[in-house]
């Protein structure tokens, strides 16, 4: 069987219906929010990022990752020294393989939550043993993502360009046209009239910031909606994750479209699936009582009116609001 939507739930929910006892991931690139959820499952899990070998890993990533190898008890992170791009989902039982997907969809937000874009396909039971082959020769050429941290300050050589900072970031601002902050959008969204939430919020992507930035923000995809009479062409809003300069991480979505250079690009970023939880943590970061509006004069007071947007992997985005 072939799966093309739902592949987040598919991988979380496909123990209940497989004997298992460990799920080993096996993907090009990794989103913490993905990782952060497997705590939930009820066994160990084994996660190996492939692409670390090609050109390692953003600092802020690696950090983010960190954390969940320090926090949660039943994953374990391991990095590629050896690029590999394959994505494998694999579900053993006393380390014996008992079902597997394989296809095109990362472990990340972006890579599991696009319909149509990624597949996942069930293997047959001739393809488990080399699997099973395969992936332990990848773990025979993997560091626990701990270990590089300890590698780099005892200077013993690494193979890969380790962890990289990124240097390109973009400086969006939180205010609007006139270098005021509105009432009635922006941080303020839910103010206006037709929000459920007072507290929704996004940041604009303005078309200076794509113009300077033509890799930070993806074009916005067409695909048909099969449901649709006629199947009618809508644009996606691509699910991204956010890292926040004080270790938060959350779901955002790019939305809204607005055209550049023949192409429909994003109009702005909320929080993703409540458009209030971007609103209400900035909110608690400015000193502001929740459902409150916010003022160009909290935004002084904290100290800054912008955000420095960075992008650490595809689908997986860095704010620093610190002062």
């Amino acid at each position: 069987m072939l799966f093309n939507t739902n592949l987040e739930e598919i991988i979380f929910h496909r123990h209940q219906t497989v004997r298992s006892d460990e799920l080993v991931i096996l993907s090009g690139y990794l989103g913490p929010n993905p990782v952060n959820r497997l705590a939930n499952l009820p066994f160990n899990s084994t996660v190996i990022y492939g692409m670390y070998g090609d050109k390692g890993i953003q600092n802020r990533l690696h950090n983010a990752l960190i954390n969940a190898q320090v926090n949660i008890p039943n994953v374990n992170i391991y990095y590629s020294t050896v690029p590999i791009h394959s994505k494998c989902y694999i579900w053993k039982n006393q380390n014996i393989i008992q079902h597997a997907l394989i296809g095109s969809a990362n472990f990340s937000t972006n890579g599991l939550t696009t319909p149509y874009r990624e597949i996942l396909a069930e293997t047959t039971y001739d393809t488990f043993q080399p699997l099973h082959e395969y992936v332990d020769r990848v773990m025979t050429n993997s560091i626990l993502c701990t270990d590089v941290e300890l590698m780099q300050q005892n200077r013993q050589p690494i193979t890969t360009p380790s962890i990289q900072v990124s240097t390109q970031f973009c400086r969006m601002s939180l205010l609007g046209r006139g270098d005021i902050l509105h009432q009635a959008s922006g941080l303020n969204w839910g103010q206006g009239n037709g929000h459920v939430a007072p507290n929704d919020a996004y940041i604009a992507i303005k078309k200076d910031y794509i113009r300077q930035y033509p890799n930070l923000f993806p074009p916005k995809q067409d695909f048909t909606t099969m449901t649709n009479i006629g199947g009618r062409q809508n644009r996606h809003n691509d699910i991204v994750e956010i890292i926040w300069d004080d270790g938060m991480i959350m779901d955002g979505l790019l939305e809204g479209s607005q055209d550049e250079n023949g192409l429909k690009y994003p109009k702005q970023i909320s929080s993703f699936p409540s458009k209030s939880f971007m609103g209400e943590y900035l909110r608690q970061r400015l000193g502001v009582p929740s459902g409150q509006p916010v003022s160009k004069d909290d935004l002084q007071r904290y100290g800054r009116a912008d955000i420095d947007i960075s992008l650490q992997d595809e689908g997986i985005y860095y704010f620093d609001f610190s002062v």
